[in-house]
């Protein structure tokens, strides 16, 4: 849902608020539920475990402080100290800060859901409105868990080392959970925090303290993202965001922008000649670069963007074994060398495959995790999808698990509407042998395809064996005792294409049947250098494949104008960034401009136009064409398998 709405939160409005959020560190009582006193034996540190179990004794509550914990701690790091410990103090003002903005927040919330009038008549609520209470009351306080410790993460983790394995391997969970009312969750929570603060193996250096506190609410917040779907009434969380007043500081609903900075993943380095075939996929991924490098870092947009010439979403699709894979080490290869050539900050994003979780709302919680990193403006941002259909397969498709439909949803916000935030320095590219399975919606947000289909001519097939056996030549000189192909030279036919005209002569009729038969019925009445022409032929698509829609007719007209850009930067700009790369932005959009100018002269509107419709429209056939035959491939083999079955039982019979 989007966030259409900003609220303030006032420092007066939290300064009010301060002496109750002390009040919870000098002292909470919480009495320990069995199933948390149980968890030792299952746990990875027993010993961590039985001391927070040990802690509490019987089954009477126990009342713990902070603050004490922190002076006694003081005490053990620093002997004979007046002065905290620096890191001990930070950690003890932002979780004083967080426990003050987590009052906050269920205050709010208690107004804008209607709690606080339900609070008012406890007494006298009927059994309905006493559920909607309880209700409500439970996601006041998770909101509230979340909004600590939101805060004390946005304070504590710019603080602490990117890698806090040691810590997390030291920790071991928090043991419960009370969402029931903002008293007990707050003291639960307290309770566990003060535990592991006074644990002398886990807190012993003053660094440690941050460590900790970081790695505690981290656990927090997943917690309650692992529970977000029992949580009801949720709409005045997620419509609307809080903006801390004179800071950075937000709380957009449930979200956590805090996950962590990804890191560059590594490839295999390869070079786009050593790539046979291919030509389409390769002009399209040496364009992306290209487009991508020109990104102005100061400015935070790229000039291609505005110029129409930038597909922040793109699709290579084709068959087994015809070097997607290659494609994308080859595309990360290419901007890796030059990020470095021009000092620029690079990161190579793949999805993981361990992306589906089989808990509720795992799923959606790691695409989130994923995709936030494509909203960083400091850096360029490579991510592929590799065998997309795994993690994006057609929601209806019989048997979808709920984790694929959790990350289609995170996908289609991120790509476009409220959360989609594109500055023209990412890339998303599916890479698929299987087009036909991903979702359709999914597909819609494609702007860019092009087909990986391998070896198709009779040099790419010679040269396709000549980089297997040239390392026997390295190797052993003689041994390859064959004769070489007269008037070729080896890979010279791989290299990269000027343009896409090029790659498309003679394509400007459709290759499939049932296209090419609605294009030739519409070109009968009107010539196709009419507008009305493509309007007929839309109209006529749309009869023949129902999902054919208006975001399809953006997507051709996105790939028209990626056409008027399709133009070299010319060879010194790389070899000088001084001469583009490193220009202030309204300079280089001016100098794409005029090279813009200077590629269209060259240029036939009217052919353009129909090349890429013909190209769109095809795929769309070959897509819905391909889903077809295997739907009628599997009924047929249903129908086989059931004609066998009944012959073998009437011969048994």
């Amino acid at each position: 849902m989007e966030h259409n709405s900003t609220f303030p939160i006032k420092l007066t409005e939290l300064d009010a608020l301060r002496n109750e959020a002390s009040s919870y560190l000098k002292g909470v009582q919480w009495e320990q539920g069995s199933k948390a006193k149980g968890r030792d034996k299952e746990q990875k540190n027993e010993s961590i475990l039985l001391y927070l179990s040990k802690a509490s004794g019987t089954n009477s509550s126990e009342v713990v402080s902070v603050s004490k914990t922190v002076l006694a701690l003081k005490k053990r790091l620093i002997e004979d100290s007046i002065a905290i410990p620096l890191h001990l103090n930070h950690a003890l003002f932002a979780l004083q800060e967080g426990l003050t903005l987590g009052i906050w927040l269920k205050d709010s919330y208690f107004d804008a859901s209607g709690l606080s009038s339900l609070n008012e008549r406890k007494s006298s609520l009927d059994a309905q409105q006493r559920r909607a209470y309880d209700a409500k009351l439970q996601t006041a306080t998770a909101f509230m868990l979340h909004g600590i410790a939101y805060r004390i993460l946005h304070e504590l983790k710019p603080l602490v080392a990117d890698d806090l394995s040691v810590m997390k391997n030291k920790f071991a969970g928090i043991p419960e959970l009370s969402v029931m009312s903002p008293i007990k969750g707050v003291s639960c929570m307290l309770f566990y925090y003060d535990k592991y603060l006074a644990h002398p193996e886990i807190i012993t250096s003053d660094v440690e303290v941050l460590n900790f506190t970081v790695v505690f609410f981290e656990a927090l917040i997943a917690e309650i993202q692992m529970r977000l779907s029992t949580f009801e009434y949720t709409e005045t969380i997620t419509d609307r965001t809080y903006k801390l007043e004179k800071s950075e500081f937000a709380v957009s609903g449930w979200e956590n922008a805090l996950e962590g900075t990804a890191k560059s993943v590594e490839f295999n380095k390869i070079k786009f000649e050593e790539i046979v075939g291919n030509r389409d996929a390769k002009h399209f991924a040496r364009r992306l670069t290209e487009r991508m490098l020109s990104y102005d870092f100061e400015a935070k947009k790229n000039p291609f963007l505005e110029l129409g010439g930038f597909m922040p979403v793109f699709m290579g699709y084709g068959i087994p074994g015809t070097g997607k894979s290659m494609l994308i080490a080859a595309i990360a290869t290419k901007l890796k060398e030059h990020c470095d050539t021009l000092d620029i900050p690079f990161l190579f994003h793949p999805m993981p495959d361990t992306l589906i979780s089989t808990f509720q709302g795992g799923s959606a919680e790691k695409m989130v995790q994923w995709m936030k990193p494509l909203q960083d403006p400091t850096k360029l941002i490579f991510a592929p999808i590799d065998d997309a259909e795994n993690n994006l397969q057609e929601r209806t498709a019989q048997g979808v698990s709920a984790g694929v439909k959790e990350v289609i949803g995170v996908f289609l916000r991120y790509t476009e509407g409220a959360y989609a935030i594109n500055y023209g320095n990412s890339a998303i590219g599916l890479f698929t042998n299987l087009p036909e399975m991903l979702d359709k919606a999914v597909i819609s947000r494609v702007q860019g395809r092009f087909k990986i289909d391998g070896a198709r001519t009779l040099p790419d097939f010679i040269d396709q064996d000549y980089l297997w056996w040239r390392k026997f030549e390295k190797t052993m000189p003689d041994f390859v005792n064959m004769k070489n192909p007269e008037k070729y030279d080896f890979l010279s036919e791989q290299g990269l294409a000027k343009n896409l005209g090029e790659i498309l002569s003679g394509g400007d009729k459709p290759t499939e049947a049932k296209i090419l038969e609605i294009y030739e019925a519409t070109e009968a009445k009107h010539g196709a250098t009419e507008h009305l022409f493509f309007a007929q032929l839309y109209q006529n698509i749309q009869k023949e494949f129902p999902f054919f829609s208006s975001r399809d007719i953006r997507n051709i007209q996105s790939a028209i104008s990626l056409r008027l850009t399709d133009f070299d930067l010319p060879e010194a700009w790389f070899n000088d960034p001084m001469l583009y790369f490193k220009k202030d932005y309204d300079t280089k959009f001016g100098m794409l401009k005029e090279l813009m100018k200077q590629n269209m002269q060259g240029l036939n509107f009217s052919d353009i136009r129909r090349q890429e419709t013909v190209r769109y429209l095809d795929n769309v056939a070959t897509i819905a064409d391909t889903d077809f035959k295997r739907k009628v491939e599997g009924r047929v083999h249903d129908l086989k398998v059931q004609l066998a079955a009944n012959k073998l039982f009437d011969s048994e019979k």
